[in-house]
């Protein structure tokens, strides 16, 4: 394994999509770990952020295909699909594509689709194929969906289930930017035009590549008991209704082996561990209320406090 192609690919797909996103390479990078991961990505933030860019500057690095929808409330499951439709010419029924078969998927604002539409996702999300008629399509790989919705507005909105928000991979937000990086971006040009003018920066055969050979980043038992024990105390934890899935557990697993790949290790530390927990496990946590993101938010960080940190030695 060849662990250079890691930093290369993350360089690389890191500065050009900073051309357009300023001073948010931590979120590019791990929006370039789900992605690596074959992950999906919950970004929860306020309108106007930069959501739609970094998606759309992301598919433009790696060459991907890239579809926008605009979710509302009339959005029926076969938008997103695609339908049989009746050919007069032909005599006979064909299919009619939907915009989930493309390699970037940006759901945006998806809690303001009914839960009929939301569910129609999961498939796509977690199977890589869509059923339409009794058919099932394969779709092609890459496939990434970064859903986005607002946290501030819940007016005519439907909350995504514990069950269908477990199926993200992370959950991030981009936060607003520092004075001096938020003048820069005032004063230069628009910045759909520098998204327009991006280049595909990575192969196909590094995407390959990294997709394929992360699985190889060595996770030695002290560190993987280390991770063991952070999932089981959010399921002993009182504050919870819930704790950490299996399906966290493998994710938190997957996402501290790409941190380490793109560090430049063949080998996972307690710190990438710590690195990946909060945006990989905290939509995972149920503590009940209005406040669930922030409080599991400051539960994990005392959480993840509390654990002994394996030694070097060990």
């Amino acid at each position: 394994m060849d662990i250079t192609r890691f930093t290369d690919y993350r360089h690389r797909v890191v500065d050009n999509c900073g051309k357009v996103i300023v001073g948010k390479d931590e979120v590019i990078s791990l929006v370039l770990t789900s992605f690596i991961c074959s992950g999906h990505v919950l970004l929860e933030d306020v309108p106007g952020t930069g959501k739609t860019m970094l998606l759309r500057a992301f598919a433009k690095t790696i060459g991907g295909d890239f579809k926008r929808i605009q979710f509302t409330p009339d959005l029926l499951p076969s938008d997103l699909t695609g339908i049989n439709f009746y050919n007069q010419k032909t005599g006979e029924f064909e299919f009619r594509q939907g915009p989930l078969f493309a390699n970037i998927i940006l759901a945006d604002e998806i809690n303001r689709a009914t839960p009929r539409t939301q569910s129609s996702l999961l498939e796509a999300m977690e199977e890589r194929q869509i059923t339409v008629d009794g058919v099932t399509t394969r779709l092609a790989e890459p496939f990434m969906v970064m859903a986005t919705q607002n946290p501030l507005e819940s007016y005519g909105t439907f909350p995504l289930p514990e069950a269908q928000t477990d199926r993200f991979f992370m959950r991030l937000s981009m936060g607003y930017m520092a004075r001096e990086q938020e003048m820069e971006v005032m004063s230069r040009r628009s910045s759909l035009d520098i998204v327009e003018s991006l280049s595909q920066t990575v192969s196909a055969e590094d995407t390959a590549y990294v997709r394929r050979e992360y699985a190889n980043i060595r996770v030695y038992r002290p560190v993987l008991g280390y991770m063991m024990d952070i999932v089981q105390l959010t399921r002993r934890e009182s504050s919870f209704v819930s704790g950490v899935s299996t399906r966290g557990a493998i994710a938190l697993y997957k996402a501290a082996q790409v941190t380490a790949a793109l560090a430049g290790r063949e080998y996972v530390i307690p710190e990438d561990v710590q690195y990946v927990a909060a945006p990989v496990l905290c939509h995972r946590l149920s503590t009940g209320g209005s406040a669930r993101s922030s409080a599991a938010a400051d539960f994990l960080k005392r959480i993840i406090e509390s654990v002994p940190v394996p030694l070097e030695e060990a």
